[in-house]
């Protein structure tokens, strides 16, 4: 990093020797620092806006972890970047966690160096996934594909691009009230809640590429 101030990392687990690990392993980096542990969710948050840390590494089955610390986490230091570090390599608990605000999301049983590839990556406002989730991840997002029937695809796509409802209703040639069934049912199979989140939803499935600007003109 450009700064010489060290990157400033709490790590919130509660078994102290993984929590002497992490220390070791990001205090051997010339440009991060352990400012704090914690052995809580709570007392994480407490310490991430009161350390000022730049990155929480937040283990999600400690007291008060999981969704609920996370969200504790990013309420208490918006401005703190967290990374999720956890046995759970399960897709649902990946999704609950991003959608809790997590930015990252690593399994322990990966290797030491992918802990500060994670880092560093969050850090540049990047989204981190464990590689070794790829599988798990892709498997899930082909199931709940599936489960949509080819005009649930079809509006999912076109409110994706930020057509309207009336606008969805044209270009099928069906009502806006069909559109609205269609659209709510495909919220309630993908376990969504805005079309913010339908937009993220697609573009994490390729369905929209952030970087071509007809897909992301609306």
């Amino acid at each position: 990093m450009a700064d010489s101030t060290p990157t400033r990392i709490l790590i919130a687990d509660d078994h102290p020797i993984v929590r002497s690990g992490l220390r070791g392993l990001i205090d051997a980096q010339g440009d991060m620092s352990v400012v704090g542990e914690a052995e809580s969710a709570g007392r994480a948050a407490e310490l991430a806006a009161g350390q000022q840390a730049d990155v929480a590494v937040l283990d999600l089955t400690m007291p008060g972890g999981g969704v609920a610390g996370i969200r504790g986490v990013r309420a208490a230091a918006p401005s703190c970047k967290i990374l999720v570090l956890t046995m759970h390599d399960d897709a649902a608990s990946v999704r609950d966690a991003f959608s809790a605000g997590a930015d990252g999301y690593l399994v322990k049983r990966t290797p030491g160096e992918h802990l500060i590839d994670a880092i560093r990556t969050i850090l540049s406002n990047q989204r981190f996934i464990d590689p070794s989730l790829d599988e798990a991840l892709g498997s899930e997002e082909e199931e709940e594909r599936a489960s949509l029937s080819r005009r649930e695809r079809q509006v999912l796509e076109l409110v994706a691009r930020g057509h309207t409802n009336k606008e969805v209703a044209t270009v099928l040639d069906v009502s806006v009230k069909s559109v609205e069934t269609y659209r709510s049912r495909v919220l309630e199979k993908l376990q969504l809640k805005s079309r913010a989140e339908l937009v993220k939803y697609a573009i994490d499935i390729g369905l929209l590429d952030p970087t071509r600007p007809e897909d992301m003109a609306r």
